[in-house]
């Protein structure tokens, strides 16, 4: 069994070694906007995105006006995609249920799913408005039950992105601010003289964003530490070397740092996937960024059997791989690391990312060895309670508890106990 390695990339940037400036940009304005609140906004928001309107957050109206520069066909589309999506979050949100049991004779544990009472939805749009961020987020946390939302975009060609402002109102945001970069996510998460700060911010973003939000984690709960877009095929020559080329640049386009993996049993897809790369980038108005991307970080891996594949895909864990080979369930069955699965030559990532249903914020970085992505479960909290109901009960677990407080040498928790223990024991 061997693996050959027939194109190399450069080791995926991992965002420990962040770029020190950035670091300290995020955390000048981090310090700033909590110092001087909205006119640290406003005066970011001037000098990064050239935007200073009356007021960041949109009027009905101008929510109105977006939707009406829209197409009727343009409307379905998001209308669609978004019924697809809170299908499946509704599908989630009715899996988790409240328990109660009386674990002792009169001892009862439970816990109860409580969504999150405010989250603020950061939505990408300076070099790709990202619609579909607006779907992930905003319509997953309103299944989920949140009680307050709000969404951040940037401004667009100089303006509220119509398309992004539509999905984020159909979807469900109580509050729309057209607002980008980290003076956005510092907003929702710090809070404002006149944006009410939140307890918890989801979406993706450049470095910038991201940093902001690993600054802010502890103060706010966030989704994910989110690195460059990954993607990975794994396929065997039931598949050609052009659909693959397709599936790995359709990813790559994200960022000139997006890893794309190509693992395969086939020498012929091996053979012929960079000239395959170089066809499809003909093609691609994004070329300029994939090129780049699949220079420096694309890899293609020749495997033996199926194993090796598996071998490989749980040693690399990437955020998105697609399975296009004979039999996709059989690692289905087996693979552990990675944050979404898409499987048989049907389906891509990009179904997933748009429009299929699932959600597209997912774990990047090795991460998916310890987590999966954003789904409505992330915005509820599951809170235990526990509840004694009589005398007897009390009595017996008074005592186990002192015995074992005592081995720990913890006098007030023992206490805790005894006091119990002495009034309610039966003579």
């Amino acid at each position: 069994m061997t693996i050959q390695i027939i194109k190399a990339g450069k080791p995926a940037q991992f965002k420990a070694d962040i770029n020190a400036q950035v670091r300290a940009t995020v955390e000048g304005i981090l310090a700033d906007i909590e110092k001087r609140g909205d006119e640290a906004v406003r005066d970011c928001s001037v000098k990064f995105d050239k935007w200073s309107p009356e007021s960041f957050r949109l009027s009905q109206a101008q929510i109105d006006a977006c939707i009406a520069k829209l197409s009727p066909q343009t409307l379905e589309d998001i209308q669609f995609a978004q019924a697809q999506i809170r299908n499946f979050a509704q599908i989630q949100r009715d899996s988790m249920k409240d328990v109660e049991v009386e674990t002792l004779p009169g001892v009862v544990l439970g816990h109860r799913n409580i969504p999150m009472n405010s989250v603020g939805c950061y939505i990408p749009g300076g070099k790709y408005p990202l619609i579909a961020s607006a779907h992930m987020s905003v319509l997953t946390a309103k299944v989920a039950g949140v009680k307050r939302i709000i969404a951040c975009a940037p401004p667009f060609d100089g303006a509220p992105c119509p398309e992004i402002v539509a999905a984020m109102h159909l979807a469900g945001a109580d509050e729309i601010y057209c607002l980008g970069g980290v003076q956005a996510v510092a907003a929702m998460a710090i809070g404002t003289q006149s944006i009410k700060g939140v307890d918890m911010i989801v979406g993706p973003g450049n470095a910038y964003v991201a940093e902001a939000k690993r600054q802010l984690f502890g103060r706010v709960g966030i989704d994910l530490f989110a690195g460059p877009t990954e993607t990975m095929v794994i396929c065997d020559d039931t598949v050609d070397a052009e659909l693959v080329a397709v599936d790995l640049l359709g990813q790559a386009e994200h960022g000139p740092t997006s890893p794309a993996y190509c693992l395969t049993t086939s020498k012929t897809i091996a053979e012929q996937l960079p000239a395959a790369i170089d066809k499809v980038l003909a093609r691609l108005d994004t070329a300029p960024i994939a090129s780049v991307s699949w220079r420096d970080y694309g890899e293609i891996i020749l495997c033996d059997t199926d194993e090796e594949m598996l071998a490989e895909s749980e040693r690399l864990c990437s955020e998105h791989v697609q399975v296009m080979t004979r039999d996709p369930d059989w690692f289905l069955q087996r693979m552990s690391n990675y944050g979404g699965l898409f499987l048989g030559a049907r389906t891509n990532v990009s179904y997933g990312d748009k429009v299929i249903g699932t959600n597209h914020t997912l774990p990047t970085q090795g991460a998916g060895r310890y987590t999966g992505g954003l789904w409505v479960g992330k915005f509820i909290k599951t809170h235990t309670y526990q509840r004694v109901l009589t005398d007897e009960a009390s009595v017996m677990v008074g005592e186990y508890c002192s015995r074992l407080c005592g081995y720990e040498h913890m006098s007030g928790h023992k206490e805790q106990a005894d006091i119990r223990v002495r009034r309610l024991k039966k003579a």
